[in-house]
């Protein structure tokens, strides 16, 4: 069965996945500078030992991926107009289905590369089925931001979950674990292991 996994998703040591005051020149916002550079060496091609595993893993059997409007792009509010595509140019690294939750929904975007963005008013139940018939057969991967994370862990869709905690402090922004107080009878931490680079990785999985 497809299952709903979660994949190098890093907070801070106090817990906020973004800063606050997010916007186009600074995509998780201020306060969190350092957030991801344990990753960072994977991108350039030179990563190794367990940061580096943990940041392939997310892409091992996905099939499709749901993430939040605000991971999309920094747009709020009605769409003024279809010109802005994504972060990452017109070649995505999806390469398959992407649904996208936005209380705005516009026309699906079709990429090169295999990918396509579809814009969803729907609930996690919903967009979770949808991305599961795409998926055919794999697993679907769940993106951000910290409220679609969030959002589905409240109701328990989410099979496997692995955080990377950054040696940071931010202070503000947005908790990942924000009212989440029923998680514990849902979840359990089921490994626990330092990286190279002095983040945390944290394997939480359904019990």
């Amino acid at each position: 069965m497809a299952r709903l996994r979660v994949h190098a998703f890093t907070i801070t040591l106090d817990g906020f996945g973004t800063g606050a005051g997010q916007r186009v020149d600074a995509p998780f916002g201020d306060g969190v500078e350092g957030l991801h550079d344990w990753m960072m060496p994977s991108f350039r091609g030179e990563g190794t030992g367990v940061d580096d595993a943990a940041f392939r893993a997310g892409e091992q059997d996905i099939g499709a991926t749901i993430m939040g409007r605000n991971m999309f792009g920094p747009v709020r509010g009605d769409w003024p107009d279809e010109s802005w595509r994504g972060w990452w140019g017109e070649d995505p690294p999806y390469h398959h289905d992407v649904f996208v939750l936005t209380h705005h929904a516009r026309p699906s975007l079709s990429m090169d590369g295999g990918t396509t963005f579809h814009f969803l008013e729907a609930t996690p139940t919903d967009v979770l089925a949808r991305a599961t018939e795409a998926a055919g057969g794999k697993d679907v991967r769940l993106g951000g931001g910290v409220a679609t994370v969030r959002a589905f862990l409240s109701e328990g869709l989410v099979d496997e979950l692995n955080l990377v905690i950054a040696p940071i402090l931010a202070g503000a922004g947005e908790r990942l674990f924000e009212g989440l107080d029923a998680l514990p009878t849902g979840y359990r931490v089921a490994s626990l292991v330092p990286g190279g680079s002095g983040a945390v990785h944290v394997q939480v999985v359904r019990r």
